[in-house]
């Protein structure tokens, strides 16, 4: 990685590293590894799994006191689970960053485990360079709008999803989710989306990202179709 790239890499990540080799191996996968003969991100995956473990679990038990053990262990599962950890890989573009073998590397934008496990090894290399908060600084940076989404829609179906299910009764019809506006600062802006059924515009709602937006105007249309 070129002295260039590492500065991309650690201004996408919010983290400037003492130790730039803990973040050259937390982005070295096991096929460039083997070719190399050098230390695989492997350990520090399973160290980063570790610790977004505690820091999710930690920040759902301190802010959502309205959710139970089994709740939380839910929308946990889905803020952390490879899918979310993909996500943030792919916002980060660190498949721009990723030192790969042969075998891997045209296949670098579509290996979704290979980005996931990244992530939880930069957050062990952000850990073992700094302490604690600094990584609890990326994972939350990163998760929270994931925690928000799923703790309106544990353990029940969304709207999005019932909303769907009662328009398309009596056959399949286009519903389309479109955000039409957001306002407030960068760290904290309010979105609002509206949803429309075969051209017809139903509702709109408002929320702290998108997803959000999406779920209150399926919300407030349920309530215009009853």
């Amino acid at each position: 990685m070129t002295e260039n790239n590492i500065k991309r890499c650690e201004e996408v990540i919010g983290y400037e590293f003492k130790n730039i080799g803990l973040l050259k191996n937390a982005l070295t996968h096991t096929s460039f590894a083997y070719e190399h003969k050098v230390k695989s991100n492997e350990r520090l995956e399973y160290l980063g799994d570790s610790i977004l473990e505690f820091v999710s679990s930690e920040y759902l038990f301190k802010n959502y006191n309205n959710l139970s053990e089994g709740e939380m262990t839910k929308v946990r599962a889905y803020a952390v689970c490879e899918d979310s950890l993909y996500k943030i890989a792919l916002k980060l573009n660190f498949s721009d960053f990723l030192y790969l073998g042969k075998s891997e590397r045209s296949e670098k934008n579509k290996k979704k485990a290979i980005l996931a496990d990244s992530v939880e090894a930069i957050i062990a290399a952000i850990y073992l360079d700094s302490n604690i908060e600094e990584a609890k600084k990326f994972i939350l940076k990163n998760i929270k709008e994931e925690i928000e989404f799923a703790s309106h829609n544990v353990g029940v179906k969304d709207y999005k999803t019932v909303l769907q299910e009662k328009l398309q009764v009596h056959g399949d019809v286009k519903i389309i989710y479109t955000i039409i506006g957001e306002s407030g600062p960068d760290h904290e802006k309010t979105f609002t989306a509206e949803v429309e059924c075969e051209g017809k515009k139903l509702a709109k709602g408002k929320g702290k990202s998108k997803k959000l937006a999406e779920m209150e105007a399926a919300k407030n249309a349920l309530e215009y179709i009853k």
